[in-house]
């Protein structure tokens, strides 16, 4: 293979691992910038407080779901507006139970779904749609604490007919003797973060997180029962149909990070393979032509962090070794920053292994980790080894 050809493929490739990770970032906030300074932003306006339903939906969460009720009827919010759902579908420890035996305050609106057949979390939250009669629906998950101001904070946004969706805001919530994974975890979150806050003003958010979000009953759709990552998919099909997602900082729900990188790895691998699967799935949306500035949007942001980033990243090493035989010393010295890059990555992995918490390597180390996941879920997902049912990762 000749240089020429060497070199193109380089760069490339290292344009898509730059523009997938640091790169969008910085064309969004350049975007945002000229959109804030051609049309300045509008407050949203007062309106009467829709009836919501709030739905919880619990897997063997004896440990949390007390906890997770509290948090719920704490939410600053009208309680003759606001039904409550706790689905605790297949759980065969204390949660249907507790959920039954908590101490309700009088009038409260709750009810608790349960079958003792585990079907996965869609199915067990689809089994709630079919009895909401509210026009907003909001959506936690059982192992994160909200917010008080969160319900008030996420309905203002659909005063705009235009917005479908609402995406609220995850926090990792990390010790001072945080581990590799945890970490890093944590500083993905803050980046993802910021990107969702620019992306929902520029346009829309590219899909919500489960941890906390909302819609219009009106627009939901029945998704099917073997989708891996559901909230992504769901509210990707709400914008699909020409609706925007918004985003709430200002509604935030708290998890706490993985408890070990063993933990966030199992995490991440079914991620991935939610994430293979959805970009197949929302194929349609990669049509720029029809879907303009969504199609943009879902390919800068996901599809190449998905697909082409993790797929070159072993491919730039290769190059840049060629590259660098021929004698050139600019290649050269870029494969020395490379291999100090991933040197860092594996004594970040040795160090967590003898239980030692340097900060300095976790950020290389977690970025192998995240790309070493999209291998193994795309396997995953092939073979057909990854199960609807998630196998919840331990929390710290």
């Amino acid at each position: 293979m000749n240089r020429t050809t060497l070199e193109f493929i380089f760069w490339t490739g290292f344009f898509v691992v730059f523009y997938a990770y640091l790169g969008y970032g910085i064309v969004l906030w350049a975007l945002v910038r000229l959109k804030r300074a051609l049309r300045p932003a509008r407050s949203l306006p007062e309106t009467p407080l829709p009836a919501i339903t709030y739905i919880v939906c619990a897997y063997n969460e004896e440990d949390w779901i007390e906890q997770k009720i509290a948090n719920s009827l704490a939410l600053d919010y009208p309680p003759e507006r606001i039904r409550f759902f706790f689905v605790t579908d297949g759980s065969d420890d204390r949660t249907e139970e507790l959920v039954r035996s908590f101490p309700y305050p009088p009038g409260t609106q709750w009810s608790l779904l349960h079958q003792p057949e585990r079907r996965g979390k869609i199915a067990a939250f689809q089994r709630a749609m079919q009895q909401v009669d509210t026009p907003v629906v909001i959506s936690t998950d059982a192992n994160t604490l909200v917010n008080r101001e969160a319900a008030h904070r996420i309905v203002r946004h659909f005063s705009d007919p235009a917005v479908g969706a609402v995406a609220g805001e995850k926090r990792i919530s990390m010790s001072k003797k945080a581990d590799a994974g945890s970490a890093g975890e944590g500083i993905y979150w803050q980046y993802e973060s910021l990107l969702k806050k620019w992306d929902a003003e520029l346009w829309s958010v590219v899909g919500a997180a489960g941890e906390l979000f909302a819609f219009r009953t009106e627009v939901y759709e029945h998704v099917p029962t073997d989708t891996i990552v559901e909230d992504f998919y769901l509210t990707m099909r709400i914008a699909q149909k020409g609706y925007r997602v918004q985003y709430e900082p200002e509604a935030f729900a708290v998890e706490s990070s993985s408890a070990s990188v063993a933990e966030e790895l199992k995490r991440k691998v079914r991620i991935a393979a939610g994430g293979l699967q959805a970009v197949a799935r929302l194929a349609p949306l990669l049509n720029i032509f029809r879907y303009g500035m969504l199609t943009f949007q879902y390919v800068s942001h996901r599809v190449l962090r998905w697909t082409l980033a993790p797929l070159f990243l072993p491919v730039l090493l290769a190059v840049n070794v060629l590259l660098a035989l021929q004698g050139s010393p600019f290649y050269r010295g870029l494969l020395v920053l490379q291999i100090l890059f991933y040197s860092a990555a594996l004594a970040g992995y040795l160090f967590e292994k003898r239980k030692m918490k340097i900060k300095a390597f976790f950020v290389p180390y977690y970025f192998c980790l995240m790309n070493y996941s999209m291998y193994a879920g795309f396997v995953r997902l092939v073979r057909g080894r990854q199960s609807v049912l998630w196998e919840r990762a331990k929390r710290a």
